[in-house]
């Protein structure tokens, strides 16, 4: 199981197992449904429909294992409650989340390239190790408005430590069956131990990312320096900045 940060920015923890994400929203139904003792009971509460809460559920125990047990109506009613994967899988995302919000400076990734390609609120940009999709435009973290961007334009493509997750080893990756949209291969540079978190540096021609991993992560995925490994992150997770030497478009 992977654990990082998640895709939409600073401190969004996410749990990822076979391409399948266990995020904050997973993790509020899940404890709807242990504090209501039912699906529906849960899915009312947190404004859903039933079928969609239910289908969610069965969605990620295809990743994680049973996560809710059943039960049906009888002399004692039915309802549901978390198994012990359910609540095992929740404790992980607690303490997880816990660890990155205690991040007060998540590191970033920062390549120079240039716009090839605009799609809306998303840019194709052409960098040194290939091409890379993301947001432009819009309110960034500071609640500042972002210009947006233009085919040609020389921007800075930002990319948060705690939004790419890294795979060992010889994979192959389907683009159609992951939402992870930019995807590279690298080489493991170093890793910089932390008690609960460390940073991997990964060697992608001459560009060196940061990836966050839990202590759990790094015992499982047992990376050294020269391991070949795949690097996956989200458009979404992907800032756009105009570099400033742009000439303004008059």
């Amino acid at each position: 199981m992977d654990e990082t940060g998640g895709a939409a920015g600073r401190g969004r923890a996410a749990l990822i197992e076979d391409g399948v994400e266990f995020d904050g929203r997973d993790a509020a139904l899940l404890r709807a449904v242990h504090e209501a003792g039912s699906v529906a009971g849960a899915a009312a509460e947190l404004g859903r429909s039933r079928a969609r809460a239910l289908s969610r559920i069965e969605a990620l125990e295809v990743a994680f294992g049973t996560l809710v047990e059943r039960r049906r109506g009888g002399s004692g009613g039915g309802g549901s409650r978390l198994s012990g994967g359910g609540r095992d899988l929740l404790d992980r995302y607690d303490r997880l989340q816990a660890v990155l919000a205690a991040t007060a400076n998540v590191p970033e990734t920062v390549l120079d390239g240039t716009v090839a390609s605009v799609d809306g609120e998303l840019a194709d940009v052409d960098t040194a190790v290939g091409a890379v999709r993301g947001l432009h435009g819009g309110i960034d973290g500071a609640g500042d408005d972002r210009e947006g961007v233009a085919v040609g334009d020389a921007v800075q493509v930002r990319i948060g430590a705690d939004a790419v997750t890294i795979h060992k080893g010889d994979i192959d990756v389907d683009p159609d069956a992951t939402s992870a949209r930019n995807r590279l291969r690298g080489e493991v540079a170093g890793i910089d131990a932390g008690e609960t978190v460390s940073t991997v540096r990964v060697a992608v021609g001459a560009a060196e990312f940061r990836v966050l991993i839990t202590a759990e992560s790094a015992e499982r995925l047992d990376l050294d320096a020269g391991d070949d490994v795949a690097l996956r992150w989200k458009a979404t997770a992907t800032r756009l900045v105009r570099n400033t030497a742009t000439v303004d478009r008059a």
